[in-house]
């Protein structure tokens, strides 16, 4: 079975680095893939991050586009293995524009994971209820692309803004968080169609979580994710093999839903 994990941050430099205990684990790409490609997964999607590094406004958006910079580069490296995606920032408006116009004419698809707390939105008292994000994800939407973003869960109310005022955007939530997060996040999408999950997240991953799930908003709007290299891919893969779920079901987990929504064919790995 195709496995696209939907949510992972790969690195090209240690300061790009995620793994908690990175001082014994630094891969190239091209071993990253391998050690993915063992767990079983065929494609993966997501930006580069710097964890480690505090966001300096004096640098501004040129600090965003480094990563994006790192994305293209790791997408050369490692092709259609890897689906890159782009950071925006709702500080920088004029810039994020042009990154979105520079994407669809080069058939990119993914915005984000959006992580604010990393990249300083609350530095610049901005939120995921901010004019300035409405603004860029109106674009986004006339596009028809999808936001991977980090939940925040000081900003529940702004997020479920966020999804109801761009029904154009895909929005996928990253981890389900523990019991109470994850009901929020069930909640949403029953109530909007534009609303996904990702299964990603450090010790998160609870038993019958996945069942639950399906019945409450079905297996069509959740999608496989391990946030490697913080998590262990392995693990997530036999999670959702071992849950009870229907075949089929597993596989729209798996890789058919991503494939909907980043309108990807057939795994073609390098």
């Amino acid at each position: 079975m195709d496995i696209i994990d939907f949510h992972t941050h790969p690195y090209l430099t240690q300061e790009e680095n995620a793994c908690m205990y990175r001082e014994g684990f630094s891969l190239e790409p091209e071993e990253a893939k391998e050690d993915l490609l063992q767990a079983g997964i065929g494609r993966i999607c997501g930006s580069v991050i710097r964890p480690r590094n505090k966001f300096d406004r004096r640098l501004g958006f040129s600090q965003i586009q480094k990563l994006n910079d790192s994305a293209l580069r790791l997408k050369e490296r490692l092709g259609s293995f890897y689906i890159p995606g782009f950071h925006i920032h709702p500080a920088f408006v004029k810039e994020s524009l042009e990154t979105i116009e520079w994407m669809h004419q080069n058939g990119y698809r993914l915005i984000g994971e959006l992580v604010p707390y990393m990249h300083g939105w609350q530095e610049y008292g901005m939120g995921y209820g901010c004019r300035e994000l409405s603004e860029i994800l109106k674009l986004a939407g006339e596009y028809h692309m999808t936001v991977s973003y980090h939940t925040m869960s000081e900003q529940q109310d702004q997020m479920e803004a966020m999804i109801a005022a761009n029904p154009k955007v895909t929005f996928v939530a990253a981890h389900p968080g523990e019991r109470e997060g994850y009901l929020l996040h069930l909640e949403r999408m029953k109530k909007y169609e534009n609303a996904y999950l990702d299964l990603s997240g450090t010790g998160m991953f609870r038993y019958g979580m996945l069942r639950f799930g399906i019945r409450q908003a079905g297996a069509g709007r959740l999608l496989f994710g391990t946030d490697y290299p913080i998590t262990n891919p392995g693990m997530y893969v036999e999670a959702v093999r071992f849950e009870h779920i229907r075949e089929e079901e597993r596989q729209l987990i798996f890789h058919k839903n991503a494939e909907r929504i980043l309108g990807l064919g057939p795994s073609a790995v390098n």
